[in-house]
């Protein structure tokens, strides 16, 4: 069900917000090259998943602003990943997520990636904030260093609960009806361990240069497996016209007439 701040704002607040600058980004630097690539991993493959829809919206160290007080105090919030799933428009040109120009719409699921500087901050006051202003029904942490994944999801009270994990250490998000857990393998040419997203068979949420590469390999070993009926067809078709030779030559030296 689509997420929405209650109560909506005011068009008087809405106007004076309008006037107030909103900066694109805190300034911060992201802690990695990891991070900024598992940023980009997780935004790309649920594009691709979802490139069938257009009504949802997937940012990636984006300022989320949600009130004139906080946008006055430059009080930033900005997940490394969020996702808005349903009743928005993919491609609307937006540089911050701004609840007001966004029907009033707020996040459905929020992701940290955490880092020593900020892993207390993600596990208390933003998780707070999820929690208590924004009321995102889904807030996910993962340690890179640990590879500890925890989730959390809004109850009957808008208090968050844990989530439990799967044998394989995964979480399900009701919210988006995927998975979420670890990978290893090579992205951006980095061999590691990322965090992705899986659909409810637990495969793999690929991304579109995987799915193209995936094609181009069920291509090929369709052309392998035809290639190999081809050559048993004439190996069959050979043994049985020396089978016919082997015949005619044992019918001439016994002196019948061939037919």
């Amino acid at each position: 069900m689509p997420t929405t701040l209650d109560p909506p704002l005011h068009d008087e607040v809405i106007s004076e917000l309008e006037q107030v600058t909103l900066p694109e980004t805190d300034g911060v630097p992201l802690e990695s090259p990891w991070h900024r690539d598992n940023i980009n991993l997780l935004a790309d493959s649920l594009k691709h998943h979802w490139r069938h829809r257009s009504d949802f919206f997937v940012g990636g160290n984006m300022c989320v602003y949600y009130s004139l007080k906080q946008a006055r105090n430059r009080d930033f919030i900005g997940p490394d990943v969020f996702v808005v799933s349903g009743g928005v428009d993919l491609q609307t040109p937006r540089d911050v997520w701004a609840i007001w120009r966004e029907n009033n719409r707020g996040l459905d699921v929020a992701i940290e990636l955490l880092s020593p500087s900020t892993a207390t901050h993600d596990r208390t006051d933003k998780k707070d904030i999820y929690e208590q202003t924004l009321r995102t029904p889904e807030y996910f942490c993962y340690d890179p260093e640990t590879h500890l994944l925890e989730g959390w999801r809004l109850d009957n009270r808008h208090c968050y609960r844990p989530m439990e994990r799967s044998a394989d250490g995964r979480l399900w998000s009701e919210e988006l009806e995927l998975w979420l857990g670890t990978w290893t393998g090579e992205y951006s040419l980095t061999p590691g361990t990322w965090l992705r997203w899986f659909d409810p068979h637990g495969n793999v949420c690929l991304l579109e240069a995987e799915n193209a590469a995936r094609r181009a390999d069920e291509e090929a070993r369709r052309a392998d497996e035809e290639a190999r009926r081809a050559d048993e067809e004439a190996h069959r078709a050979n043994l049985a016209e020396a089978e016919v030779r082997r015949l005619r030559e044992l019918l001439d030296a016994q002196g019948a007439p061939n037919s």
